[in-house]
């Protein structure tokens, strides 16, 4: 009998090679978000509104939503992710910050046909850090037709991670990194700001910014029903 293989979209994300449990309760502590969480928020408050509510998208240990709505109490964040220690790590993080701003995390899978329809939040911005590079493509398509269906006109898509661009990495860095994130899964891979770009307009999306990050990242700002 030929084994049973759980589908791709569903598997944990590679974050377990570097997350480390610091704390006595579920709380997950990873070094690049200790890393990258200070750089993040410097590019965000400069797009963000100081009201917002906002729809994270695999939202890992749960340390970026609790340094952002620390810095910026306006804002609503509702977490969510699909692996059950990421979950109860974001779940830890929120109580022990004792933020009001903060939801609970939603268990929530974007390769599910219109995922959108299952959830009843209505959020003006939605931020994936970290996620289409080592999940199936799927999994970014997943995201950019579900922020055409729930952001308001005007409303933000943010991703953030490496990328390349017109086929080209912006790094040697990056295009080892590539290799090596093939090497584990062939649906892994640094992706091309052009097709997501591509993507994001069939879903009434524009490309309105691109922020430099520190180690080769970007930060991609998407409007939709901007020109």
């Amino acid at each position: 009998m030929s084994e049973t293989k759980k589908p791709r979209a569903l598997e944990t994300k590679p974050r377990a090679l570097e997350t480390m449990g610091a704390h006595e309760d579920a709380r997950l502590s990873s070094p690049s978000n200790s890393r990258n969480k200070g750089p993040l928020l410097e590019a965000l408050s400069t797009v963000l509104p100081i009201s917002a509510n906002v729809l994270e998208i695999a939202s890992g240990t749960g340390e970026h939503a609790v340094h952002m709505c620390t810095a910026m109490p306006g804002l609503s964040w509702q977490p969510s992710d699909i692996a059950e220690d990421a979950l109860a790590s974001i779940e830890a993080w929120r109580l022990a910050a004792e933020l009001e701003n903060i939801a609970s995390p939603l268990n929530l899978d974007v390769t599910i046909d219109a995922w959108w329809d299952r959830i009843s939040i209505s959020p003006s911005v939605m931020l994936c850090s970290n996620m289409i590079h080592i999940s199936p493509w799927e999994a970014g398509l997943g995201v950019i037709k579900g922020a055409g269906a729930l952001l308001p006109a005007e409303g933000l898509l943010i991703f953030y991670g490496p990328f390349c661009k017109a086929g080209v990495h912006t790094a040697p860095s990056n295009e080892e990194f590539d290799r090596s994130l093939k090497s584990r899964d062939p649906d892994w891979g640094v992706r091309d700001i052009e097709h997501i770009s591509e993507e994001a307009q069939l879903s009434g999306l524009s490309l309105e910014n691109e922020i430099p990050m520190p180690v080769n990242n970007q930060v991609l700002i998407y409007r939709k029903g901007a020109r």
